[in-house]
């Protein structure tokens, strides 16, 4: 199954003509969250990512909620908004959380989550093969612009468990398109240009 990983549009629309096109080539989109800006403009890609003739696999960021981003994809019949949740596509499974996973610094606005609200939220999770979050993992691709590490202990606790193949996740954009691993799982943190990754 070839897969494209995108995350953090923010608005972007040329950027999410350019996925479209992309996606030509692909078998499953999946789109790690922070389709708007402070909760604001989530049409503006939404209604571009759509015309993907591919199935597509989304968690809201912390830009948007996953109620307004269930909402915003209404009309997207291959759209699967997951967040605490699962779903299957032709045989691979794949569970999501979005938000912002440690809480964030940027007030009330962002959709944010404590680690002890994800661990909740992680809790269906079972033995998966892609694992899609907004908020990277603890010490892997969560470096911001300072050198500080910025993922969730949380989500790194639930990759050691369940060991999916391919961990997507966004975020932190100084971490854009790196690639690393916990223990057998790749994680991606894919950033808005687009990565491709395929799994057997």
């Amino acid at each position: 199954m070839k897969l494209l990983l995108f995350s953090d549009l923010h608005r972007d629309r040329d950027a999410a003509t350019a996925l479209v096109e992309l996606a030509k080539d692909a078998d499953v989109m999946i789109g790690a969250g922070d389709f708007a800006i402070k909760r604001k403009g989530l049409a503006d890609t939404i209604e571009i990512l759509q015309t993907a003739d591919c199935p597509a696999i989304l968690v809201p960021g912390n830009g948007e909620s996953v109620e307004e981003l269930t909402l915003a994809c209404r009309d997207w019949p291959q759209a699967h908004v997951l967040h605490g949740t699962a779903a299957s596509v032709a045989g691979v499974s794949f569970f999501g959380i979005g938000g912002g996973i440690p809480t964030t610094p940027f007030g009330d606005w962002s959709y944010d989550f404590s680690e002890e609200e994800a661990a909740e939220l992680l809790r269906p999770m079972a033995e998966q093969d892609v694992l899609v979050t907004h908020s990277p993992p603890w010490n892997c691709v969560d470096i911001d612009g300072s050198g500080t590490h910025r993922g969730s202990p949380t989500i790194r606790q639930a990759i050691e468990a369940n060991k999916p193949r391919l961990v997507v996740c966004g975020h932190v954009h100084d971490s854009w398109e790196r690639t690393d691993r916990v223990g057998d799982s790749v994680v991606i943190n894919a950033g808005p240009r687009g990565v491709w990754h395929t799994i057997d």
